[in-house]
């Protein structure tokens, strides 16, 4: 593909704007052409502020009106069920947030629509998008294949609750206008902590998988709602930690992922913070006597919602595959199944 990549949005809410739409219209390769919001003095507002030419209704009008490369949709999951398959006739991809659908049998049929339309599906799961992630994937998967410090042992992931927000929504048009909320999806998730864990932690359970670099299957749920064991295809361990304790002002996540010999440790900051990476640390103790060493390498000034925008691009242009596929995101929600049916034990 040659040129800038043209983006139809649907949808420019809070997250839509805050998470996403800002990002978007800063990416040198990417165009915002049109957007497509329910809400008129929202829509025309936010179009008024980011320069952007034509606004639409619905995202039917959208499509069927513009030559569009790709559609950015943010939408909450409970409508992804009925939405996506809409969305999937254009033929381009497709981005969302995460989850891919609130429940197994709407994951299901959505992947059964995206399979007929020929196109794909990029699931926003921004923290693989993050710097820092991207850093430590390629060096946990560098030590995997070269097995410097050993085998792969474990990897924790600990994210309490906190200040996700970071001061991301101050700049955001607002609108008080009534609207008429959508259909959702035919089977939703049911019970207010199975919502609550797939709408807040899917992202652990997605990037557990990422880290481990295969499948696993949980083993254990702690009835206190701490702790969720894992165990990989190939046998490692794996753990989630669920707010083990909370912050008001601050966000601290961090991912350990542990060989024989050393380490590669991810702290990642608050998902809406704008221009700052994760941090990465990489320890080394090779034994026989050499000094083990502690490395921190530095990191480009992006945030992960920007880096997503610029993998989405770059994935639309065919420069790399898509950072997570609706097909992988299916496994999570599988997963949290896995989660649910063992604290209802």
């Amino acid at each position: 593909m040659t040129g800038r990549v043209r983006i139809g949005f649907v949808g420019v809410g809070n997250m839509g704007q805050g998470a996403h739409l800002r990002n978007y219209v800063t990416v040198p390769e990417c165009e915002v052409v049109a957007i497509a919001e329910l809400r008129p003095g929202l829509r025309e507002a936010v179009a008024h502020k980011y320069g952007i030419a034509r606004t639409y209704p619905n995202a039917d009008e959208m499509i069927a009106a513009e030559k569009l490369d790709g559609i950015v949709a943010i939408q909450p999951f409970d409508l992804h069920g009925v939405f996506l398959p809409r969305l999937y006739k254009a033929g381009i991809p497709v981005l969302t947030e995460k989850p891919l659908a609130s429940s197994i049998p709407d994951a299901e049929r959505i992947l059964s629509a995206l399979a007929d339309s020929g196109t794909w599906h990029m699931v926003g799961y921004h923290k693989r998008s993050d710097p820092a992630t991207m850093y430590a994937k390629a060096e946990v998967e560098h030590l995997k294949a070269t097995r410097e410090l050993g085998a792969l042992k474990y990897v924790r992931i600990t994210m309490p609750a906190g200040d996700w927000v970071a001061n991301g929504f101050r700049e955001i048009v607002r609108s008080d206008e009534k609207w008429e909320r959508p259909s959702s999806d035919a089977a939703p998730i049911s019970g207010k902590p199975y919502i609550e864990f797939v709408n807040y932690y899917i992202h652990q359970v997605n990037m557990l998988r990422h880290l481990l670099g295969e499948p696993y299957k949980v083993t254990f749920a702690d009835p206190s709602g701490v702790i969720l064991a894992a165990t990989s295809q190939s046998g490692v361990a794996g753990i989630i930690e669920m707010s083990p304790y909370r912050t008001t002002v601050d966000w601290h996540e961090s991912a350990l992922v542990a060989f024989e010999r050393g380490w590669v440790k991810i702290e990642l900051p608050a998902p809406l913070t704008v221009n700052r990476p994760g941090r990465v640390e990489v320890y080394r103790d090779p034994g026989s006597g050499e000094t083990p060493m502690l490395q921190t390498p530095s990191l480009p000034w992006n945030h992960a919602m920007y880096q997503q925008a610029v993998n989405f691009i770059r994935a639309v242009k065919g420069e790399i595959a898509p950072l997570c596929t609706a097909q992988e995101a299916l496994l999570d929600l599988k997963n949290a199944r896995e989660y649910r049916d063992l604290m209802e034990k």
